[in-house]
């Protein structure tokens, strides 16, 4: 009897030091002591126990890498050269990318890839770093600091292994091997599309905006895309309004798929009014404009 006490208290034990160890390499941030902070932590603590099997089975950097690099490769579908145009929107979204991935907790070989299709209103990132955006997307934004809060919203699904997560589990579903890469190729590019579960979506606003700020952007890009999101929400799903026909049905049918994958934008709009209150950034509120620059010479890209 004494000796089955002594064992359920060694693994009670030792289930807590896991816990404590996974919770104390985890990006460390200033939180205040208020209701809301409380909540947030337990939160987390929740949502991060019952992830805890994915953790002892995780895949490695290296392989989580291996199998972005071949995702990517395997989902290329661009048939024609980018016009200068495109070119310099490419160049530009990298850039802001890459300024935002050098402050990422996880070192990986992020990249940014604009899909050229005004259709397209989304985000999304494969395992490994991978980031795609659609030039409808683009078409939304006002600043450059909206733009680094869809970068940072995508760079961390990756940094906290959502993505990769999401490849466990429909490996398993679909009995695929992880060991054999290229068997991932059955998973469609759709599928990557569609967005995480509700938590997962807004610990990636979250510590998106805490990406965005360290990397010296302001937090109301955030709220100012929130809001447009649900200026979108209500005119074009909710209400089902097309007004002057200012997007076509391609990219209304995107923007619905958009919002059925993801929180609503007001729940999202709150949660980002709230953060900023909590962590007093009230007065970032100098925006970037949202700029292009490219020059053409005789009509070939050269910045």
């Amino acid at each position: 009897m004494k000796r089955s006490v002594v064992f359920v208290a060694f693994f009670a034990i030792l289930g807590v030091a896991l816990v404590a160890l996974y919770w104390s390499l985890r990006r460390p941030k200033a939180a205040s002591v208020s209701p809301n902070a409380v909540l947030n932590m337990a939160a987390d603590a929740q949502r991060d126990l019952s992830r805890i099997p994915m953790h002892f089975t995780r895949l490695s950097d290296d392989q989580e890498i291996a199998i972005g690099k071949e995702l990517a490769s395997r989902y290329a579908t661009q048939s024609r050269p980018l016009t200068p145009e495109e070119q310099g929107l490419a160049k530009y979204v990298t850039r802001v990318g890459q300024t935002l991935a050098a402050h990422a907790h996880r070192h990986l070989p992020y990249s940014f890839t604009v899909l050229p299709d005004h259709n397209m209103i989304n985000a999304f990132s494969l395992p490994g770093g991978p980031v795609y955006v659609g030039e409808g997307m683009l078409d939304q934004m006002m600043t450059e600091d909206e733009l680094a809060q869809v970068l940072a919203h995508e760079i961390e699904h990756i940094d906290h292994y959502h993505a990769v997560e999401r490849v466990q589990v429909e490996a398993q579903l679909k009995n695929l091997n992880l060991d054999v890469v290229g068997a991932l190729v059955q998973i469609p590019f759709e599928f990557w599309q569609a967005g995480y579960y509700k938590d997962e979506e807004f610990e990636a606003d979250r510590e998106g905006m805490y990406l965005a700020v360290q990397s010296g952007y302001s937090p109301y890009g955030a709220v100012d895309l929130f809001e447009r999101f649900a200026k979108l929400s209500n005119e074009y799903v909710i209400h089902a309004q097309s007004p002057d026909e200012e997007l076509s049905e391609l990219a209304i049918e995107s923007l619905q798929g958009y919002f059925r994958s993801h929180p609503l934008p007001s729940e999202r709009l709150d949660r980002a009014q709230r953060l900023i209150a909590q962590e007093h950034w009230e007065s970032r509120t100098a925006r970037r404009p949202f700029r292009v620059e490219y020059e053409v010479h005789n009509g070939e890209f050269v910045k």
